[in-house]
Order: structure tokens, then C-alpha cells, then sequence
């Protein structure tokens, strides 16, 4: 069979042109909610001589996650890889179909139930790959300048409630995010840790301005993040293109090596992210807490 690589979130920003990356290497999976768009993703890859079929799926909604996955299963393809990259941060609380906080479904619950749906009809050695934010991390500098002081986890249903630990960022919508994705670091990690026939990898893709996603519609505010704080220190050094993190993300995406387990970079280094995303206790507690908390909701 072809070989298929899988990537959620692909009609605009880093994901938009992973895809259209992707297309070199195999049929590309897309998976969104905007069928119109998906239609104009796959043939921006017919245009390009690759091949693509379209999946429409919420990633914040679990029954529309658990149907995508059994459609990728049903393809005629062989799934080398899957990218998690949809991703929310919204300013304002809002939540899913299911009820849940709106980012963490998104960010979190979806790829997770995504996750343990297809790894076990995924071949040997196939790659699946999440994107991170370094601004889960307390102690990453350039967050703490902007007054973003890390992930506030408390327990998988408080957040899926919307509750975060006390003490955290006083800018709306940032400590869902952070902790939506610290929680995709720490699980990836302990995808890695019990599962090793597959490869579990993030990856961080720097500050990359005009991707959308926090939903952010002040031109002012776009320009003066885009084209004036990001070209200062601190933040200069991690600034980055969804081109150029398009092709860090395909690069590990489409890896033959056995590295799994590992958090890269904007360039593909590998770095270091939360100490509890890092802590191997707290990867299995959210394992096991997240797959209570899916099984009692399916």
C-alpha cells in the first residue's frame, strides 16, 4: 500500500505549509473542520503533483475525533506518520460541543483521543509528532517577560472544566493554553515510555507571527507583536516562519532514526521543556487520569 502521513489543523499557518511539505514524502491525510478549505489545501498538493484526501473532524469535539479515526483506518494507505497540529488559544472562554474548555479539548483531549485510537493499527516505527508551545514552561524566560507564568494544571477535569491552579497569567486565555500544552508535552513523553514500537516526538516551533492563533483581531496588536516585539530580545532568537518550522516539523516527521521521546526546537535541537512535563510519575498519573476521563465520556 502507499504510504500516508496524517496532519490535523492543515488549511492555514505552520500547518498549512507542513502539508503542502508532507506531499513529497507521500498521500497526505487531511484532517479539519472547514471541508471547503481541506478542498483548497488538496489541490494546492494536486497542483503540486501530490496526491491528498480530505477528512472533515473537530478536533474539539470526541465523537467526530473517534469517527476521523476510523475513516484514516479504512484508507487504502499505510500511515507512516501522524502530525497533532490543530491548535486553539482562545482570548475568551468558550466551550466545545461536549462542554469542555474549548482550548484544552482542542489542544489536548482531541489528539489524545486520536492518539490511542490509530497506535494500535499503526505499522512498526511510525512516527507521531505533536506541537508544543514553550510557553508551558515556568521558567522559559521570554514567557515570563510577557507575564505568562507557565502550565496550571491541576487535574484533567479541572481543566476540561476550565479551572486552572491559582497564581497563573493574568492575560485571558494563556494559562488554558499553557497548560493544554504541557499536557501534550508530558503525554507524548509517556506515549514514548509505553509504547516503543512507535516514535512519540514534539516539537516546539518558535514564535511565528501571523499563524492566527490566538484569534487576535487588532491589526494594531498583530503589528506590533509581529513586526515589532518579536524583533527584539528575548524573543528574536526563537522568532521563525511557518515555512521554516514546516520544514523542522516534516524533518521529524519523516525520520527513519529511533528517536523517540525527544522535544525539538524552531530547528530541530533537541531542548527542554517543563520539569513536570518531564516527570516520568506525572506522565503516567495524566495517562491514566486522561483515559478515565475519555472512557467515561464515549
Amino acid at each position: 500500500m502507499d504510504t500516508a502521513y496524517v496532519i490535523t489543523g492543515p488549511t492555514s499557518g505552520i500547518g498549512h505549509a507542513t502539508a503542502l511539505d508532507l506531499a513529497a514524502y507521500g498521500t497526505v491525510v487531511l484532517v479539519g473542520r472547514n471541508s471547503g478549505k481541506l478542498d483548497d489545501v488538496r489541490a494546492a498538493i494536486g497542483r503540486k503533483g501530490g496526491r491528498a484526501v480530505s477528512i472533515v473532524c473537530d478536533m474539539a469535539d470526541l465523537a467526530s475525533v473517534r469517527r476521523a479515526a476510523e475513516q484514516i483506518l479504512a484508507l487504502p494507505y499505510t500511515v507512516a506518520g501522524v502530525l497533532n497540529n490543530a491548535g486553539v488559544m482562545r482570548p475568551q472562554t468558550t466551550k466545545s460541543i461536549d462542554g469542555f474548555d474549548m482550548t484544552f479539548a482542542t489542544n489536548y483531549l482531541g489528539p489524545f483521543a486520536l492518539t490511542d485510537a490509530l497506535t494500535p493499527h499503526l505499522p512498526d516505527g511510525a512516527n507521531l509528532v505533536y506541537i508544543s508551545s514553550a510557553i508551558e514552561d515556568p521558567d522559559r524566560r521570554p514567557a515570563q517577560v510577557m507575564g505568562m507564568r507557565g502550565g496550571q494544571f491541576i487535574s484533567v477535569g479541572a481543566s476540561a472544566e476550565g479551572q486552572w491552579r491559582a497564581g497563573g497569567s493574568k492575560m485571558p486565555g494563556i494559562d488554558a493554553y499553557a497548560t493544554s500544552k504541557q499536557c501534550i508535552l508530558a503525554a507524548a513523553m509517556g506515549f514514548a515510555r509505553e509504547n516503543p514500537r512507535l516514535r512519540f516526538n514534539t516539537v516546539e516551533p518558535g514564535i511565528t507571527p501571523g499563524t492566527g492563533l490566538g484569534g487576535v483581531n487588532n491589526p494594531l496588536l498583530v503589528f506590533l507583536f509581529s513586526q515589532v516585539i518579536t524583533r527584539l530580545p528575548p524573543f528574536s532568537r526563537y522568532r521563525s516562519t511557518p515555512k521554516r518550522s514546516a520544514r523542522t516539523i516534516t524533518q521529524v516527521l519523516t525520520d527513519s532514526s529511533d528517536k523517540t521521546g525527544v522535544y525539538f526546537d524552531e530547528k530541530g535541537k533537541p531542548m527542554h521543556g517543563s520539569a513536570l512535563a518531564h516527570d516520568p510519575s506525572f506522565q503516567h498519573r495524566l495517562l491514566a487520569e486522561t483515559r478515565e476521563f475519555l472512557a467515561s465520556r464515549s
